[in-house]
């Protein structure tokens, strides 16, 4: 059974650094791509950043600069390292993991549980 995981979210004033990790098991499928979302209350869930097998990232415009994704190949992990938070980056932040069955042909895609990321101004 194939399992995503996030954890390291947290409350943190505005300025402050936090680092969400995620991790995938359960799949003898190799990732394609890992994204962060992310999804306010009352708001729709958005993509945040996303890195893909090759090593090429996507950030969103609000997070450039101050968000880093990073992955672990080896150990199917990712991370996203955020610094400069502000209040408005407060969210539930999920890691959505993307694995390859047949290349350009079929794939799976699997959204962890979700983790509490808490601004305070």
């Amino acid at each position: 059974q194939v399992q995503v995981k996030e954890s390291g979210g947290g409350l943190v004033q505005a300025g402050g650094s936090l680092r969400l990790y995620c991790a995938a098991s359960g799949s003898n499928f190799p990732i394609n791509e890992i994204s962060w979302y992310r999804q306010a209350p009352g708001k729709r869930r958005e993509l945040v950043a996303s890195i893909h097998n090759n090593g090429r990232t996507d950030y969103a415009d609000s997070v450039k600069g101050r968000f880093t994704i990073s992955r672990d190949n080896a150990e199917n992990t990712a991370y996203l390292q955020m610094n400069s938070l502000k209040p408005e980056d407060t969210a539930v932040y999920y890691c959505n993991v993307d694995f390859t069955v047949i290349v350009g042909v079929e794939s799976r895609n699997y959204w962890g549980q979700g983790t509490q990321v808490t601004v305070s101004s």
